[in-house]
């Protein structure tokens, strides 16, 4: 799986990739990531990839061409399944979108900065428009990082084991129950006996109901859904 990422501010996202899991992952070979300087394929003397928004208002708009130049250029050299817009208006990342991100081979990722991109990058070239929360960052280098990291550690052979991610938090909807290691008795907190039992399937009813618990206390809106 490829995914190309297009940034005014490329060093941002060194050190994201440049560790842990997603170094691994690229390492075997299980992903590409690679991260383009917008300002590349500025026209202009000064690199410029910004301008002063029509109607007036404040803060500054990146403009159509340079991410159009880019968009093209990796265009002509592969197909894309998806150009991903990261912004703050867009659908909200989740289990389910992260999931269904696995089958694209080849994936653009739109990192906007000062008051966003143009609406015509949007309209033209934009298939997914996908947002890490509702704030606002400085720019999309993070949530793309956060994209990244979510879709890459699903890759068959990416973890070591490879059934952690199918029992993460909102893989079947449900947040996950407590999870506990050793000692057995740490100052006096214990780990539940249940889990010391060796029972296999109640084990697995027990943390089926931790989770539907902890669901309901801290995230209902889940089972309403």
């Amino acid at each position: 799986m490829r995914f190309d990422i297009i940034t005014v501010l490329p060093q941002l996202l060194d050190s994201p990739f440049a560790h842990s899991i997603l170094q691994r992952a690229q390492k075997k070979g299980l992903c590409e990531i690679h991260v383009h300087n917008l300002r590349d394929y500025s026209s202009n003397k000064q690199k410029s990839v910004d301008d002063y928004p029509y109607g007036g208002g404040s803060g500054m708009v990146m403009q159509i061409a340079p991410f159009a130049a880019c968009i093209e250029h990796l265009q002509a050299e592969r197909t894309y399944e998806e150009i991903i817009y990261m912004t703050p208006d867009g659908q909200t990342l989740n289990q389910e979108i992260a999931n269904g991100m696995i089958s694209a081979k080849n994936v653009i990722i739109l990192c906007g900065h000062y008051k966003g991109i143009d609406q015509r990058i949007r309209d033209i070239y934009v298939t997914k428009e996908i947002s890490v929360g509702d704030y606002v960052l400085s720019g999309g280098e993070l949530p793309a990082a956060i994209l990244v990291d979510a879709v890459v550690r699903l890759i068959p052979g990416v973890l070591s084991d490879e059934t952690s991610a199918l029992s993460d938090s909102f893989q079947d909807g449900l947040l996950d129950a407590p999870i506990y290691t050793r000692p057995v008795d740490w100052k006096g907190h214990k780990v539940p006996d249940i889990l010391l039992s060796g029972h296999e399937a109640k084990i697995t009813a027990w943390r089926h109901e931790q989770q539907l618990e902890r669901t309901k206390a801290r995230r209902p809106d889940l089972l309403n859904d």
